[in-house]
């Protein structure tokens, strides 16, 4: 059985469940929205259900009503009930399995989904060919430094400050992409048996980082508008966990976006709890409709609240460079942290980098352009050939979160492989193996690239009947 990590009362599981009335007997239909919420990570495992008396008076349904519905989703598989323990949520023996979220390698003629990031601007040969003039004055040193160069740590200072986040240089290290930097926190504020609490669903490797730390992720849903703080809250009080990992901008992979409310929420859950709480800003610059969200860290004056960023989303993948904002003891325990695994990044990557953003605004600028453009050519190929699949449009980042209408996210995955695609099932961004009903689709790529992985998805899916793939069957391993 999931360890209990949380629970929800009446009101609350009527709040979730919404308008679950949909015809036939009423604890067939309420057995189908306590189902959906589950697969759909709303309930995440373990989460302790109120009890039947309870539900029926906050539903305003008979007792009778709610045991066979409990009744139901335990034979499902869906809930367990113990002694002592009360009824908890559980998934269908062999469902829970969390498809790996590894990258493909390249191969001629397949279309890689599987990484949402874009392709280098042109702007990057030139700013190659500037830190190139610049790297001389380097050659004198060892080209070892741990911290970051000086000239790339205070042109991410001055990013943060212009954003109205006061930041100096000792607040930041400079680390080997983002992923070292969330790998970093992982495992210097997080240990074997802590708790660390994350979205659901989230950025995959956040997951296997906070795993890799002998760390237990706990979940707390997002739903289609946005994190569910009070929840959040809650599961914080509960499990006291070491750190919150969130994605606050266009979330990966949902493309949700805190508002300003929510932030000042979660800053101030921050300074009740004494809770480090990370804020994973690497799609921050990736606004596409409406005015950019406010900085996660607001003033910047919570050392609780730790930022990352990255040049691979803005700029360019091949370009390992990631940050840390953090309070300078925090800076200087990664920094040391660090030496275990390297002892700085590459001159060559921060010096083409702190070119970059010396001209982010033109880089951006047009990058943002295209990427909206990318977005409506992807979302109107997948209407016209997929048109039974639910695609939100996002405000930004670099995907949608697609909702198939049913648990076939593996199989699909898989049989995409033999049309031409690679792509990573829903499952992946998930803790225990729900999100089998989605599915991420990035729009990163050129168009002539997007219709080619939208021809191969609808081919796939017209092979794969929804109909005959059982609701509790085991997730096919991911070809990523």
């Amino acid at each position: 059985m999931s360890p209990i990590d949380r629970r929800v009362n009446g009101p609350r599981l009527q709040a979730l469940l919404g308008r679950w009335e949909h015809g036939g007997p009423a604890y067939q239909s309420l057995a189908d929205g306590v189902r959906g919420l589950v697969r759909t990570g709303a309930l995440p495992l373990g989460t302790r259900l109120p009890g039947e008396r309870e539900v029926a008076d906050s539903l305003g349904v008979s007792r009778t009503t709610v045991t066979a519905a409990y009744d139901l989703l335990r034979d499902e598989g869906f809930l367990l009930s113990r002694r002592g323990s009360g009824t908890v949520t559980t998934l269908p023996a062999g469902a829970g399995d969390r498809a790996p979220a590894t990258l493909g390698t390249v191969e001629t003629g397949l279309v890689d989904l599987s990484a949402a990031a874009p392709t280098a601007p042109p702007q990057l040969a030139d700013a190659c060919a500037a830190a190139l003039d610049q790297l001389p004055r380097h050659l004198g040193d060892t080209g070892y430094v741990p911290l970051g160069l000086p000239a790339l740590r205070q042109a991410i200072a001055d990013r943060y400050t212009a954003r109205g986040v006061p930041t100096g240089p000792e607040q930041v290290l400079v680390t080997t992409g983002a992923q070292q930097a969330i790998h970093l926190l992982m495992v210097t504020l997080a240990g074997p048996g802590d708790r660390v609490v994350v979205e659901h669903p989230t950025y995959p490797h956040a997951i296997d980082a906070a795993r890799g730390a002998g760390a237990r992720p706990v979940p707390v849903p997002v739903t289609a508008t946005g994190l569910d703080v009070e929840l959040l809250a809650s599961t914080v009080r509960q499990t006291s966990p070491r750190l919150v990992y969130l994605v606050p901008d266009h979330h990966n992979p949902t493309g949700t976006s805190l508002d300003t409310d929510a932030r000042a929420r979660v800053r101030d859950l921050a300074r009740r709890t004494r809770t480090v709480v990370v804020g994973d800003e690497t799609l921050t610059d990736l606004t596409l409709d409406g005015p950019p969200p406010p900085p996660f860290a607001g003033d910047g004056a919570d050392d609780l609240v730790v930022c990352v960023g990255s040049a691979s989303k803005s700029f360019w993948g091949g370009l390992r460079v990631g940050w840390v904002r953090a309070h300078p003891d925090l800076v200087g325990r990664l920094a040391q942290r660090r030496a275990h695994v390297d002892i700085g990044s590459s001159v060559l990557d921060q010096l083409v980098t702190t070119e970059l953003l010396a001209h982010a605004d033109a880089v951006l600028g047009a990058r943002i352009v295209t990427l909206r453009h990318q977005r409506t050519v992807l979302l109107d190929a997948l209407a016209d050939a997929l048109p039974s699949w639910r695609v939100p449009v996002p405000g930004g980042g670099l995907s949608t979160w697609v909702d198939l209408g049913a648990p076939v996210s593996s199989a699909l995955a898989a049989v995409a492989y033999g049309h031409g695609v690679r792509i990573v099932p829903g499952t992946a961004f998930g803790v225990d193996g729900t999100f089998e009903d989605r599915l991420r689709v990035p729009f990163s790529q050129p168009v002539d690239v997007l219709r080619r992985a939208v021809d191969g998805l609808a081919a796939a899916w017209a092979v794969l009947d929804p109909t005959t793939v059982p609701a509790t069957g085991r997730a096919a391993p991911a070809l990523v």
